[in-house]
Order: structure tokens, then sequence, then C-alpha cells
């Protein structure tokens, strides 16, 4: 017995689900905030990997703290929940904002992040070959549609030409968030969200202050005046809101989200992440988008939206870009 589509209208649009609908969008934007605030910080003489170990240092004692307060009602944790949390940390975490530092580092937010966003076509290409299963015309479209708004956005053709480095960083980090979606999807079942968010944050940036202690990873950070939307500012501010917005705000918001509407409708508000950023660049960085990249922002969007609704199934975990 199916519901009439009055009572399914009227669920649609109850308070709780509006109220869902608002968090998942301020999780978006908090989100799409990060590539901004780092780049004020990258810009002002920060390394990337100085970047990322703020943020997600200060967001997890954030996160960890908050799920201390929880930690009777998940102790003790499954088995292999905690590798895991080690290769969502390593790899999901400290990878995936690595490389969308670097690729921002060379690229405007908005068009790094519209790489990074490629991810599930990404996911869709390595399913079809592991599988040998041809997604169905409606996915292929969506597919073929990110692909055209990604060149749009990149425009190949423009005068100064394409930064190559920041493209492939761009890319590697398509790559660590279709394995962020893939160990989020594994851990479903086996870890609570929350340990995961606060798990994750911490071993990430375990990873980059071990990496930067042997080398592997420049951190540099200074206390430098840096621009925010056009007037100097203390680098605190940029840091702060990095670790607390972008990080411990944006996961919590998230996790909320998620509870209230479910993890399908999540994850298609999320994707107004990518208009956040633009936004939030061009307001605060002067990052102004050209007409081809808007186009092909939308029509990326839409692709993946379509990617999304054909291949991910009723319980598939979003898990958040930026």
């Amino acid at each position: 017995m199916t519901a009439s589509p009055r009572v399914a209208s009227a669920a649609a649009t109850s308070p709780a689900v509006r109220g869902g609908i608002a968090i998942a969008l301020v999780s978006a934007v908090t989100f799409g905030s990060s590539g901004t605030m780092a780049k004020a910080l990258i810009t002002a003489g920060w390394s990337p990997g100085g970047a990322v170990l703020v943020r997600l240092s200060g967001g997890a004692l954030v996160l960890l703290a908050i799920a201390a307060v929880r930690a009777r009602t998940w102790w003790p944790l499954p088995r292999g929940a905690v590798r895991i949390v080690v290769a969502y940390g390593v790899v999901a975490t400290a990878g995936t904002q690595l490389a969308y530092f670097n690729a921002v580092e060379r690229l405007d937010v908005a068009v790094a992040l519209m790489l990074e966003f490629s991810a599930p076509v990404l996911l869709l290409a390595w399913s079809s070959l592991r599988t040998r299963r041809t997604p169905a015309a409606t996915t292929l479209a969506g597919a073929a549609a990110a692909v055209a708004g990604l060149v749009l956005v990149l425009e190949p053709w423009g005068v100064g030409g394409l930064d190559l480095v920041g493209v492939g960083w761009g890319l590697l980090a398509a790559v660590f968030l279709a394995t962020f979606f893939t160990l989020g999807e594994r851990a479903r079942d086996t870890v609570p969200v929350m340990v995961l968010a606060a798990g994750g944050t911490a071993v990430g940036a375990v990873t980059m202050l071990v990496a930067g202690a042997v080398g592997l990873v420049p951190i540099e950070v200074a206390a430098v005046t840096t621009e925010v939307a056009g007037r100097s500012t203390s680098w605190l501010v940029p840091a702060l809101w990095l670790a607390l917005v972008a990080t411990a705000v944006a996961y919590l918001t998230g996790i909320a989200a998620v509870a209230r509407l479910g993890q399908r409708v999540s994850s298609f508000v999320a994707l107004s992440e990518v208009l956040a950023a633009v936004l939030i660049a061009w307001a605060v960085l002067a990052e102004r988008p050209g007409l081809p990249q808007l186009v092909g922002g939308a029509v990326l969007v839409a692709g993946i939206a379509a990617v999304q609704r054909g291949e991910q199934p009723p319980g598939a975990t979003p898990s958040p870009a930026a």
C-alpha cells in the first residue's frame, strides 16, 4: 500500500523536513567555505599542508570532545572498525584535503572544487570496469554532461591556458574523494558516523603531523596578516574558521541533516556546496567566475545529480567533499 500524493506532499513539506533541508544547506555552505579560507592563508604564505593540519587538528578537538560524551553508547566498537577509521583518516580525509588545498593554491577555488566533485563519475567508471556492467542510459547521459561541464569550467581554450599541475591536484582530490565515498559506504553498518568523523579527522591530523615531521609534506604556518573580503585581518580569522566552522560545524550539521532527511536526500542537497563555494570565493577573494564556468558548473552539478540518482543505492552514505 502506498501513500497518496497528498500525504506524500505533506510529508515532504513537514517542518522536520524543512528543518533538515535548512541544516543540510548550512552544512553545504560551511564545507564550501573551506577552500576560500585555506586560500586566504596560502596566499599569505602558509603551505597547503599547514592549512590542512590546522583544519583537521582544530576540528578533531571539537569532534572528539563531542564524541567522548556519547562514547558509552558506541563502546566497544565492532571488530574491524579501527582499521576502517584509520584508512578513512589517512586516505579519505588527509589525502583529499591535501590534494584539494594544493589545487586551490594554483586554481580558482570553484574550479578546484568542481574538479574534486567529479568523483562520482570516476566511481561510475571504476564500477563499470570492475563489474563489466553498462550503466543505465540516464546515468551515462549524466556522466557525459558532467564531463562536458568540467571542460567548460576548465576553459582549456582560454588565454592563460591550463595549469596542468593544479588540474592534476584537483583530479587527485577527486580520486581521494571517491575513496572517501567508498570507505564511508563500507563503514555505514560498522562504525557510528560520529566516530567516523571524529576519528577520521584525528587520524588525518596525526598523519599530517607525521608527514610534515619526516619531510614528506611541507608544513608552513606563520602569524601573518591575511586578506579576507578586501580587508586585512589576523591569520586567526581564516584559521579558526577552517577548524571550527568549515570542519566541526560542517560535519555536525551534515550528520544532523542525514538523521533528519536520510542519506539520499542529504546527498542531493549537498551538491549546493558548489554554488556556495563559488559565491564565497567571489565575495571573499574576488574570484569572479566567467560565463562558461557558471554554465559548466551548472551542467556539471546536474550531471552528477543524474549519476547519483541512477547509481546510488538508497542506503549509500554521502560524504562531504571539501
